[in-house]
């Protein structure tokens, strides 16, 4: 038997599982390609190089307004040459050459709606001295969805999706993107025209594409570039630069499975989307398997990717476990079981995720069986005061953010046989789900021989939602 350790809350779970269960760890099982080696250098190239736009020094001067888009702290890293803080101190240091006055320059985090960072988190992410030159002075701020002083209604774009952006960028004369090509669930990648349409835009716009008819249908799972949903990123993009009648300047990082930067892409993100997209496939698409997997286990934290009791909350954890579904469809069977460790103890963290509990709860009633019943409150939770409030002043995630995970959350039933949660607390919730509850990973693989037979294909995943993940396909010739 094969010993092996899985998350489980803020520690591990020990398991044992047959010899012949095949184990994969992001960067290690599969090296990543080699991360570059004057990350400060090659940023710099990149900027004063820019594919397809003029560089920066002439498209400013004197006088000109520069707003700097930066992700929230859920993905990119926080080491000191993070692409964040590289690129935006090459960025700002560009303008000022170039006569932009310093009290010209904002910079706002595009967290959409997940919460808001608070002055800490900007620090950590930006760094002490990027924070110093540009907190005090209010020349940092969090993306507020619900802020309509600082909204702006472009219509809808020519696939009919609503776009509400925010005034700041909207009003630019430089609008800089800065991107992390890291492989993500939903579209493929992030950055890009995904960093836009998600992290300055309103729930209704989210609600054009984070939907159970746009991520539910056949070219969602498995992870792609090329979905519906990937489609609607680029048009929402595209029509915010028609509108601003200038074009985003965005500046993309390949990012590795620790955060490090790969390659640097700058100019019209039109054009270094696909650019970026070739590189990051070599890290991200990976033919390794030589055989189709029956069973595939991890383990779930309580603490990662969207905050603490992503791990416990039910509906995140429904999420997670289809996030690594869409990922790893390329090499699961068609009758496919889950086995995940989790405490599962009923932590929603209500004051991050403010709206959580009560969805769950409307799950548990009223005719609603699958999770895309819950698709209809949409709207009528979105525009709750109370969760809008939480979210715009007390560091919650808002309401239309719950639905936008439901979404998610059904794939995993609808590519599995079975989900079995090993280790919860409290059970009851897992069930509630639709999960399958066993107390260790013996008793669930037993359990799931109904479903994969007595020496099923199995696939372990340690550290599954501690690195970034990859996305797994089939050697050539496998079948």
């Amino acid at each position: 038997m094969k010993k092996l350790a899985f998350e489980y809350g803020e520690g591990l779970m020990e398991a044992e599982l047959p010899d012949n269960t095949d184990v994969f760890v992001p960067g290690e099982t599969v090296a990543d390609p080699p991360a570059l080696e004057n990350i400060v250098e090659s940023t710099r190239e990149a900027i004063l190089n820019p594919i397809g736009l003029k560089p920066i020094s002439e498209q400013v001067r004197k006088g000109s307004k520069v707003v700097i888009v930066f992700p929230d702290r859920v993905k990119g890293g926080f080491q000191e040459n993070s692409h964040r803080k590289v690129s935006t101190a090459i960025i700002i240091e560009e303008c000022l050459k170039a006569g932009v006055e310093k009290k010209d320059i904002h910079l706002v985090c595009s967290n959409g709606l997940h919460r808001k960072m608070t002055k800490e988190e900007i620090k950590t992410i930006l760094g002490d001295k990027l924070f110093n030159d540009y907190w005090w002075s209010h020349q940092i701020t969090n993306h507020d969805s619900e802020d309509w002083d600082n909204l702006v209604d472009l219509g809808c774009d020519e696939m009919g999706n609503p776009v509400i952006m925010n005034k700041i960028v909207y009003e630019a004369d430089l609008a800089v993107l800065i991107g992390h090509v890291l492989g993500n669930p939903y579209g493929g990648y992030s950055g890009g025209y995904k960093h836009c349409a998600t992290g300055i835009t309103h729930w209704k716009s989210i609600a054009s594409h984070h939907v159970p008819h746009v991520m539910h249908r056949d070219d969602f799972t498995p992870v792609n570039s090329h979905s519906l949903m990937r489609r609607k990123f680029d048009s929402i993009g595209q029509h915010m630069e028609k509108c601003m009648g200038k074009k985003f300047f965005a500046c993309d990082a390949v990012l590795d499975t620790a955060q490090r930067q790969i390659a640097v892409f700058a100019g019209y993100a039109k054009e270094i989307q696909p650019l970026s997209w070739e590189i990051a496939d070599q890290r991200t698409y990976v033919p390794w398997a030589t055989k189709k997997y029956d069973v595939m286990v991890f383990g779930m934290p309580q603490n990662f990717h969207y905050g603490n009791g992503m791990g416990t909350n039910p509906i995140l954890m429904m999420q997670a476990v289809s996030a690594q579904i869409i990922r790893h469809k390329r090499v699961l069977s068609d009758n496919c079981v889950v086995i995940c460790s989790s405490i599962c103890n009923g932590y929603f963290h209500d004051d991050e995720f403010p709206a959580y509990r009560r969805v769950y709860d409307l799950f548990q009633k009223d005719y609603h069986n699958v999770l895309p019943d819950l698709e209809k409150y949409g709207e009528y939770l979105a525009r709750d005061e109370d969760y809008i409030a939480k979210y715009r002043f007390n560091f919650g995630y808002h309401p239309y953010h719950t639905f936008s995970m439901i979404s998610c959350g059904h794939i995993a039933e609808k590519h599995c046989s079975a989900i079995y949660i090993v280790g919860a607390y409290e059970p009851g919730y897992a069930r509630s789900m639709g999960m399958k509850t066993r107390a260790t990973f013996a008793e669930a693989l037993k359990d799931a021989e109904k479903y994969v037979g007595k020496t099923p294909n199995i696939l372990a995943l340690p550290r599954a939602f501690k690195t970034a993940s990859v996305h797994l396909g089939m050697q050539e010739g496998a079948f």
